[in-house]
């Protein structure tokens, strides 16, 4: 059945939200367009915020929900994160289009709101300080996501959480490597900016 459920959690992970969501409403694939990031941001920027907030949302419960379910069926931590893992997985590499995926920070919050709220609320405290002070989202995604392995350490959660923090941060940095290599060259998209 752990097998069963961990396959569920990738799948689930796997449904793509932006995408479906801008095939729905434009009839073009979103991944042409913008940051060509099937991710809220890209969503946000490409069809205002109430598509934007949609699409956190979903992504949101495809983090949350396998590790919550998990949880309480197989009182495991272990496999609890490997659930969550593998729905992050799952949106940044979906099998369903050709695993051209999100950047997973959405999905990776909903993991951790079902894994540890503590650090959750120090990351996104973090989150918006950096954002509110540079105007980019992806420096806030990465700084964030660096700062939850020490947080989850210093909070005195399960060494789960800290390792699954490093995982996924090596995860969201790989998927924001064009955005490093933005921002290091200066032109790295803030919020607010009318591009294409």
């Amino acid at each position: 059945m752990t097998a069963a459920f961990a396959v569920l959690s990738y799948l689930f992970g796997a449904i793509p939200t932006g995408y479906l969501l801008f095939r729905w409403s434009e009839r073009k694939d979103i991944r042409k367009f913008g940051s060509q990031s099937i991710g809220a941001t890209n969503v946000l920027r490409l069809k205002g915020w109430r598509y934007g907030a949609l699409v956190v949302s979903f992504d949101f419960s495809k983090g949350f929900l396998p590790v919550y379910i998990a949880d309480r069926l197989f009182e495991d931590p272990l496999f609890s994160a490997l659930c969550g893992l593998l729905a992050v997985i799952g949106h940044c590499f979906p099998v369903f289009i050709r695993f051209r995926g999100g950047k997973g920070v959405a999905t990776t919050v909903g993991v951790y709101a079902a894994i540890a709220v503590t650090p959750l609320l120090i990351i996104l405290l973090l989150f918006l300080i950096v954002v509110l002070a540079t105007r980019y989202v992806s420096l806030s995604s990465l700084a964030a996501s660096a700062c939850y392995p020490p947080a989850a350490l210093l909070s005195g959660e399960n060494r789960y959480a800290t390792i699954l923090g490093l995982v996924l941060f090596a995860l969201i940095a790989f998927q924001h490597r064009s955005n490093i290599q933005r921002l290091i060259q200066g032109n790295e998209h803030k919020i607010g900016e009318n591009k294409q």
